[in-house]
C-alpha cells in the first residue's frame, strides 16, 4: 500500500502535515509519491506535474534536499515571477536562509499567494506546518500548530519510538506542553494511553484544525510487532473523532550526496502498515418474507428474535455505527430493537426490492465513514470475529470489496469501500451489492465458519436453526 493511498490523499489539494515522529520524511514521501508514477527503480519513472512543498515553520537545510528543486522567495511578490514556469517533480518553495542550518517558512501572505497558485494550476500542495526538532513526540506551543484556514486535509504525526520512554527532552518536545496535555509527570514512562490522550485533545493533535477540514492520524516508528500491535490499539480509540488513522515504519529520508533512483529508493522506502477507517454496518431488515409466510427478521431464536442477535452482534464487533434499514414490519422491529445503540431507518420504498433498503443505509452513514459491512437479518450464525477480520483486512488492503471463502464459496457479510458507495446508492430492484463483483475487485478472507453460508430461507432452515445446541 502506497503512503498516499493510505492518506487517501487527493489530487489536487493542500494538505498539512502536524506533530513529531517523522513528519517531515511522510511530507517527501506522499509528494514523491504524487509526482511519481510507475517507478520501477531502473531509471524509467514518469513524472507527473510538479509538487509543491512548504513550510508556516522552518525546514533544515537537509531536509530541503529531499526535494528535487528549493525555490527561495524573500516576499509574496516573487511567488508567480518564480514559479511561472515549473518542471515536473517535488519543489520545496520557502523563505530565506535563517541560521542554524535552516531555512525560513513562508509567511501569512505568501503561503496564501502560493496556495492560489497551486489551485490556479491544478497543482498538490503539502506544508509543513509544526517543528519537533527530530522528537518522535511533541505537543503543541500556544502559537502552535499554524495550519492555513483553507487547507483541506491535516495530517497529525506521532512516534511510536517514544512508547516505554522517559518523559524526557531527549523524547518529548515542549515537555511542559506534553505533561499538562496528557497528564504524565516529568520522567514517567511515556505509553500508547499518553499518545492517544494527547492526540484526542483539544489543544493537542486536535489544535487549530479547520472545522470540516479531513483529519488523519499517522502513526510512525511502529517497526516492530509489538509497536505495531500498540498502534492498532490506538487506532481502535481514535477512528472517528479522525477520519483515518494509518500506522507505518517509513525510512528517515535520503542520506547525504544520495542522487536519483537510490535517492528515491530511500525516500519511498519503510512500510505502510494499514490505514484504519470509520467502518460501520447496515443491518437489511426490510423485507416481508412472502415465500416464508412471515417477517423471518422476527423469529426467535436463543431467546431473541433473529434481527436483534444480529445487531448486538454488530454492535459487540465494535463497528462505527450500527445502522438498521426496517419496511414492512417496522413497528415490530423497532420494539425488537428498543434499547439498542442503533441508528433505525425507514425505508418506504422496500417494496421495490432489496436495492431501496441499500440505498436507505448508504443515505444514513456519517460523512467520515470509509467502509461498511451490510448484514443480513436472516443470517443469525454470523460472529464477532469475522466481523473484525473484515475490518482488519479492510485496513491492511483498502480493497473495494472484501468477502469471506468457506471452501471455494463466498459467504456473508461483506464488506464494502467508500470508493462503492456511489454504485451501491444507484442499484435498483432486487439488486444488491453482490452485482457490483463483476466491477470492482473482491478481495477474498479466506474464512473456515461453515455458519457464514447459512440463512433461513425455508422453514426446514429455521428447524434446523432450532435444532443447533443452545448458547450465545
Amino acid at each position: 500500500m502506497r503512503l498516499i493511498e493510505a492518506l487517501n490523499l487527493r489530487t489536487p489539494s493542500s494538505v498539512a502535515f502536524v506533530g513529531a515522529g517523522g513528519k517531515t520524511s511522510a511530507l517527501f514521501r506522499a509528494a514523491h509519491e504524487i509526482c511519481t508514477a510507475g517507478y520501477t527503480g531502473t531509471g524509467s519513472e514518469l513524472r507527473h506535474e510538479p509538487v509543491l512543498v512548504s513550510t508556516t515553520t522552518h525546514f533544515e537545510v537537509d531536509q530541503i534536499k529531499l526535494a528535487d528543486r528549493h525555490i527561495l522567495v524573500s516576499s509574496q511578490d516573487e511567488i508567480d515571477e518564480r514559479l511561472e514556469r515549473l518542471s515536473g517533480g517535488v519543489i520545496a518553495v520557502t523563505g530565506e536562509e535563517c541560521g542554524d542550518k535552516r531555512v525560513a517558512g513562508l509567511d501569512e501572505g505568501s503561503i496564501r499567494k502560493l496556495s492560489s497558485l497551486a489551485r490556479n494550476k491544478n497543482l498538490p500542495l503539502i506544508i509543513e506546518a509544526d517543528g519537533a526538532r527530530r522528537r518522535p513526540v511533541k505537543a503543541p506551543a500556544e502559537h502552535e500548530p499554524a495550519i492555513p484556514e483553507w487547507v483541506d486535509h491535516v495530517v497529525v504525526v506521532v512516534g511510536m519510538g517514544a512508547v516505554g520512554k522517559p518523559t524526557t527532552e531527549t523524547h518529548v518536545h515542549r515537555i511542559e506542553r506534553f505533561t499538562a496535555v496528557t497528564g504524565l509527570q516529568a520522567s514517567s514512562i511515556i505509553t500508547t494511553d499518553a499518545l492517544v490522550d494527547l492526540l484526542l485533545h483539544p489543544h493537542g493533535g486536535l489544535k487549530n484544525i479547520p472545522v470540516g477540514t479531513r483529519r488523519t492520524v499517522l502513526i510512525n516508528q511502529a517497526d516492530t510487532v509489538d509497536s505495531q500491535a500498540g498502534a492498532m490499539r490506538m487506532a481502535e480509540r481514535l477512528v472517528g473523532v479522525f477520519d483515518s488513522v494509518v500506522i507505518t515504519a517509513l525510512q528517515k529520508g535520503a542520506a547525504p550526496g544520495m542522487r536519483g533512483d537510490a535517492k528515491l529508493e530511500q525516500i519511498l522506502g519503510g512500510k505502510v502498515f494499514a490505514a484504519h477507517r470509520p467502518v460501520a454496518g447496515i443491518v437489511l431488515a426490510a423485507g416481508e418474507s412472502a415465500r416464508f409466510g412471515q417477517p423471518k427478521q422476527l423469529l426467535e431464536w436463543r431467546g431473541e428474535p433473529l434481527v436483534r442477535r444480529v445487531t448486538r452482534i454488530s454492535l459487540a464487533a465494535g463497528l462505527s455505527e450500527v445502522v438498521v434499514v426496517t419496511g414492512s414490519s417496522r413497528a415490530r422491529v423497532r420494539q425488537a430493537l428498543s434499547g439498542m445503540p442503533v441508528k433505525l431507518v425507514e425505508n418506504l420504498n422496500w417494496v421495490e426490492g432489496q436495492a431501496s433498503s441499500v440505498r436507505a443505509g448508504i443515505r444514513a452513514l456519517q460523512p467520515r465513514t470509509g467502509g461498511v459491512i451490510f448484514l443480513l437479518a436472516d443470517q443469525p450464525l454470523v460472529n464477532t470475529n469475522l466481523i473484525k477480520s473484515l475490518r482488519e483486512e479492510h485496513a491492511r488492503s483498502l480493497a473495494p470489496i472484501i468477502a469471506p471463502m468457506v471452501d471455494g464459496r463466498r459467504g456473508n457479510p461483506v464488506l464494502f469501500d467508500r470508493t462503492t458507495f456511489a454504485d451501491l446508492a444507484s442499484l435498483e430492484g432486487e439488486a444488491g451489492g453482490r452485482s457490483l463483483f463483476s466491477k470492482f475487485r473482491v478481495h477474498e478472507l479466506t474464512w473456515h465458519d461453515q455458519g457464514v453460508l447459512f440463512d433461513v430461507d425455508t422453514l426446514e432452515d429455521y428447524q434446523q436453526l432450532l435444532r443447533r445446541e443452545s448458547g450465545g
